[in-house]
């Protein structure tokens, strides 16, 4: 076991995958020659080169939708958004097209995509950076949406996300990037959709998510 922050884990999930799958790539804004908003694929670029570590232009519609459409023709897309807020304006590939594109094809054609980037409250940068769409997107059919800040879960969850035959989307805290825990240093995937006790009790349960979960753990 080794002690690692949340955005180590998540490029060590990405890098794995690329490495185990050609067809994987990675596409955003700054996630190449900046190393990426929040450093989550730091050093990737000089790894995998330009060809699957791509910057795109401020143009979240544009580069959400080709991302898609490589899904649909057998690539497994990386779609980072340097914030969920911006991905607003993408919202019409990932609800209407993406997550459709299974029943619209009658299951002919699977759109195996990641969408993922930082989500929720943050320093100082008011109301267009710091909300949360969680809730909106989990209630759109065809969509699998993963919130947590456990780096051993993220990057178990990553790794099972860009191998699912159809869309997920990553929310990940936007303040909580660097922090600490212990993830395993064998190879591992963690199933998505399944529970997990974090903390065993006899007379409640509480459910939570995300950076919520340290406040949860605490209460007795």
């Amino acid at each position: 076991m080794r002690k690692i922050a949340l955005r180590d884990a998540l490029r060590e999930g990405m890098s794995e995958e690329m490495r185990r799958d050609q067809n994987v790539f990675l596409m955003g804004e700054e996630v190449a020659e900046y190393n990426g908003a929040y450093k989550v694929s730091k050093g990737m670029l000089a790894e995998f080169g330009a060809k699957r570590v791509i910057d795109t232009p401020i143009a979240e519609l544009c580069f959400a939708g080709i991302g898609v459409g490589a899904a649909m023709n057998g690539l497994r897309p990386i779609v980072e958004f340097m914030t969920w807020n911006f991905a607003v304006l993408a919202f019409d590939q990932i609800v209407n097209n993406a997550a459709k594109t299974l029943t619209q094809s009658a299951g002919e054609f699977n759109c195996p995509i990641l969408f993922r980037g930082p989500t929720g409250a943050a320093g100082q940068l008011a109301q267009q950076h710091s909300q949360t769409f969680e809730s909106w997107l989990g209630n759109c059919p065809g969509l699998k949406v993963i919130s947590t800040i456990d780096p051993k879960d993220a990057k178990g969850l990553i790794k099972a996300a860009i191998r699912d035959n159809d869309p997920v989307c990553m929310m990940e805290s936007e303040v909580m990037y660097g922090h600490l825990g212990e993830v395993p240093d064998e190879e591992y995937v963690i199933p998505i959709g399944l529970a997990d006790i974090k903390k065993a009790g006899t007379d409640i349960t509480i459910v939570s998510y995300n950076k919520m979960m340290e406040v949860a753990k605490l209460q007795h």
